[in-house]
């Protein structure tokens, strides 16, 4: 369905500029467009590399592990339906480190790979289990501590103190994950009421 959106946006704005004979501006825009996604994407590289490298090094040096066990109770509490030693906590851990740091990308891949773990453990593989629904309101609402792509965004377009939007971002994920959270148990509590 979004694909469709996007071409409907691509297809008005040409004939809008046809009509007007700004084809050439809409023209210029797809380039400039082009230009500016790139450069954009070798910046963001970068970053990602580096943190994914920091992270890499905290899991051999065995912090992850520490971090995963000091996080367990609230997992726990957060994934009741789990089973512990499930390799989807793992996966969970994983996935809520990278958002805690603002690699969205670098998270990506562990929660697909958390749902799929997860997908093993439902039995009505048609629909989403409560743990599924929760992981995604965590991973889309997370607590970011450092949100490393916008540091690089507005380092690369020459932002005079890049890091001022830490407290802020903070404040913003952290109220987004608590609404996030009090909605998931609050649909927890709904299905199971359902459910006697």
């Amino acid at each position: 369905m979004l694909n469709v959106i996007w071409l409907a946006l691509i297809v008005v704005s040409i004939v809008v500029a046809a009509v007007n004979g700004r084809l050439d501006a809409v023209n210029q825009a797809a380039f400039e467009g082009a230009k500016t996604g790139v450069t954009v994407a070798f910046g963001l590289v970068s970053v990602l590399a580096f943190w994914m490298g920091l992270m890499r090094i905290a899991e051999k040096a065995g912090l992850l592990d520490v971090l995963a066990r000091l996080m367990a109770p609230l997992i726990k509490r957060l994934f009741p339906d789990v089973p512990n030693g499930h390799p989807a906590m793992a996966y969970i851990l994983s996935n809520m480190s990278a958002n805690l740091l603002g690699l969205g990308n670098a998270a990506t891949p562990m929660g697909l790979k958390a749902m799929e773990e997860l997908q093993k453990l439902n039995p009505d593989k048609q629909h989403a289990t409560p743990a599924m629904c929760t992981l995604l309101a965590i991973n889309t609402a997370s607590i970011t501590l450092i949100p490393t792509t916008m540091i690089a965004i507005r380092m690369q377009y020459g932002s005079a103190n890049p890091v001022e939007i830490v407290g802020t971002t903070l404040l913003a994920s952290f109220g987004a994950t608590a609404v996030a959270l009090l909605l998931d148990r609050w649909h927890r509590y709904r299905h199971t009421r359902r459910l006697r």
